[in-house]
């Protein structure tokens, strides 16, 4: 399989296959693609996948009698990034995965600890992508990428962690201070991440430019 991104804001992954490989997808994920694609729904997602905001079914396509063309395109602005899960599993934000090489097992991923739960901004309940060969996630915004080591950590707003390698931890701690709390604007809870691994950052998580824009909304006229 080769790729190739294109588009800016609302990014598109054009993936390119020779006969018989195979393409997963979430419903919906497809814009375009050529006429040997063969699409095939299945329920093999698993219940649990309700908790991550997906479905349980997904999309195969298999590409027939030649090499063919598909590409599956972003559901908000940000970008598409890949990620190859053959060096070792990555865990991710909810409503990541974007679609992969049929040799990729997208499973759920539940947090142990219960601050981390339900205060880190995700719930209980993230995707992790392990197996081999390339998967596509949604990135909100931008994409910082960081390298922590052993037993370096970064404090994160809630709601900006994209992602992150398997062998890093995740907790919450309270923002010190009472005036804080209430007038700092940050909320009550950060992100902690400690390595070793790397870490996927995003600028503008979706939850924000929902927030951002609901003051500029008309509101509704009773009758």
């Amino acid at each position: 399989m080769e790729y190739e991104i294109i588009g800016g804001a609302f990014p598109v992954v054009q993936c390119y296959l020779s006969a018989n490989e195979q393409m997963i997808t979430e419903s919906g994920s497809m814009v375009w693609m050529s006429p040997n694609m063969e699409m095939q729904t299945t329920g093999t997602g698993g219940f649990g996948r309700l908790f991550t905001g997906e479905s349980i079914f997904q999309n195969i396509y298999t590409c027939r009698g030649g090499n063919g063309m598909i590409a599956f395109g972003s559901s908000f602005p940000g970008k598409i990034v890949p990620v190859d899960v053959s060096e070792g599993d990555w865990i991710f934000q909810k409503s990541a995965f974007l679609a992969s090489e049929s040799s990729v097992k997208l499973s759920v991923e539940f947090r142990r600890k219960l601050g981390a739960g339900l205060f880190g901004g995700e719930g209980f309940i993230m995707q992790r992508l392990s197996g081999r060969g390339t998967a596509f996630v949604e990135i909100d915004g931008d994409l910082h990428e960081l390298y922590l080591r052993s037993g370096e950590q970064i404090i994160v707003d809630t709601g900006n962690v994209a992602g992150y390698e398997a062998g890093v931890t995740m907790d919450i701690q309270t923002v010190k201070g009472m005036k804080n709390v209430l007038f700092g604007g940050e909320g009550i809870f950060n992100t902690v991440l400690t390595g070793p691994g790397r870490i996927w950052l995003q600028t503008m998580p979706i939850s924000s430019v929902a927030g951002a824009i609901i003051p500029y909304l008309p509101l509704k006229q009773g009758n």
